[in-house]
């Protein structure tokens, strides 16, 4: 019952949040980029909390028990560069663009209605099959927690990230991602120490794991393989795990739960800082999260399905207070994820497909309208189809690798590209990334390096280059990618300069600081 009472508190906090943050909104620009003056703490709070979800602290780390921890911390390598490589790349291109949504900047850009529809709709495609995902990842979690059924605890959910979304849309947003961020990484940094010392206490713990019968090679550079894993040999699972890495690197650096938060910065000083803060929170997180989580193996290696190992972990390891914070943490990733997914759908609804580019009080009020029959609908789909957290996240985040990566950089960095090269590349690559999933549902076994993400990249690619040779390059487009290219005047300030050129040295410092700890926690004892 406490356990139930600390996390439907949170609830509360995040609505009330809404609730007063609403009375703030009064146009558009407020309600989809929050006016435009966001932090770097808000914007880095907002990267990690919407990028970390059901998908991170329930999937992963049941991955991560199943046997796979170091594996998924080579593919975080990959993963996390991306926010770095996209904020240079892409994200602080995007800030000057001063659009309210990333399909309207493709549609600037090129100069085309069509491609602004065609980025729009697999924005609502791919994102809402992310937040059903998320959104059943948050209701299996509240309903264990609440003891209540599954359709209950839906019900609850949807509530809760609905209202204060609706009410207050990127403000709310921002806002509650910022607290969320702070509150699972407090809980990360003492959840996992107390698990590690219950399993046996450092290095004991990890010796341990490395030793379970059950799990041969779980703390191994590949993980878990032969006739009765599902990774494959270690060679596959190595690619696996570089080729995925590759592909969410590029997830981070393009897709609209990602970039949108640039759209909110106050400068581009601020995105840059942000992107690289973001970088160094993630590997941290996830260093600690996935290690530490595998030791739960040595206190109980039968849980099922292995996706509830935090919140058994919560629950049945942590004190009382340690396991309220775990779990409103883990659901307030939930939350955040679920927020940040619903105001991206229902913008790209109202402002790209619908609206258009109306900033009236009547493009807000058709805003929230399609933010809630947008909820109401993925609600449906969420009860109606059966859960399946990682897996679900992983092929809706690909579709954005594949249809919006080739056309996101070459967008900046290519004089060659045109809208007709665009807006294939955009439905090639959607297509593609279909394509391999239904070959795979239909038993099909290809190479892991040709995934579905990399069909769909692939032929992206070649729409992209095939479409614009076929096209011609408008004077429109050829101003728009030059004003871009142009740094804003206030950008080459002193003190924002030389504040903003320092972030790269507490990159290296923290890199280096990861280093030694991977040998000293992790090396050292279980290979000196």
């Amino acid at each position: 019952m406490v356990y139930a009472i600390g996390v439907l508190a949170s609830f509360l906090i995040y609505i009330l949040i809404g609730v007063f943050l609403s009375r703030n909104i009064s146009n558009v620009a407020d309600y989809y980029v929050s006016g435009r003056n966001a932090s770097t703490l808000m914007i880095t709070g907002s990267l990690v909390a919407s990028f970390l979800s059901t998908v991170s602290f329930m999937g992963e780390v049941g991955f991560s028990y199943d046997g796979y921890p170091i594996l998924l911390l080579i593919l975080t390598i990959f993963n996390a560069s991306g926010y770095v490589l996209g904020v240079f790349l892409f994200g602080r291109y995007l800030r000057r663009s001063e659009a309210l949504t990333i399909p309207e900047f493709f549609g600037r850009r090129f100069n085309s209605h069509k491609v602004r529809r065609a980025a729009g709709i697999t924005t609502i495609v791919g994102v809402s099959a992310y937040l059903i995902a998320v959104t059943q990842g948050g209701a299996l979690l509240l309903g264990s927690i609440l003891d209540v059924p599954y359709s209950v605890a839906l019900v609850i959910m949807w509530i809760a990230y609905t209202s204060f979304t609706f009410l207050s849309g990127a403000k709310g947003v921002l806002f509650n991602d910022t607290i969320m961020f702070f509150i699972f990484v407090v809980a990360t940094a003492i959840s996992i120490p107390y698990i590690i010392y219950v399993a046996g206490g450092w290095p004991d713990a990890l010796i341990k794991t490395a030793g379970l019968e059950s799990r041969p090679d779980v703390l191994t550079w590949h993980g878990l393989t032969g006739d009765t894993a599902y990774m494959g040999t270690p060679t596959e699972a190595l690619i696996w795990a570089i080729i995925l890495g590759l592909v969410w690197g590029t997830v981070v650096s393009v897709s609209p739960w990602q970039t949108s938060r640039y759209l909110m910065a106050k400068n581009e000083h601020v995105a840059i800082r942000s992107g690289i803060i973001a970088m160094i929170a993630l590997m941290f997180i996830y260093f600690f999260l996935q290690i530490g989580i595998s030791a739960v193996a040595t206190i109980n290696p039968g849980i099922s399905p292995s996706e509830k190992v935090f919140v058994w972990s919560a629950i049945n390891i942590l004190p009382t207070s340690l396991g309220i914070l775990a779990l409103t943490g883990i659901m307030a990733a939930a939350l955040s994820s679920c927020s940040t997914f619903l105001q991206l759908i229902g913008n790209s609804v109202a402002h790209d497909l619908i609206f258009k580019d109306r900033k009236d009080s009547t493009a807000l009020r058709s805003s929230r309208i399609s933010m809630l029959v947008v909820s109401i609908f993925i609600f449906g789909i969420a009860l109606w189809q059966p859960p399946a957290i990682m897996w679900i996240g992983y092929f809706a985040a690909t579709l954005f690798a594949a249809s919006w990566g080739p056309v996101a950089f070459s967008s900046i960095y290519s004089k060659h590209v045109n809208k007709e090269g665009a807006f294939w590349a955009i439905i090639m690559g959607f297509v593609g990334v279909i394509i391999g999933e239904l070959l795979s549902k239909a038993g099909v076994i290809l190479p892991v390096y040709l995934n579905s993400a990399i069909l769909g990249g692939v032929l992206s690619i070649i729409s992209l280059i095939i479409g614009s040779k076929l096209g011609t390059i408008t004077n429109e487009e050829k101003i728009f990618r030059e004003k871009l290219l142009q740094p804003p005047k206030e950008f080459m300030g002193r003190g924002d300069m030389s504040t903003t050129n320092k972030y790269p040295n507490i990159l290296v410092v923290s890199g280096t600081t990861l280093i030694f700890l991977t040998l000293v926690f992790y090396y050292i004892p279980l290979y000196m």
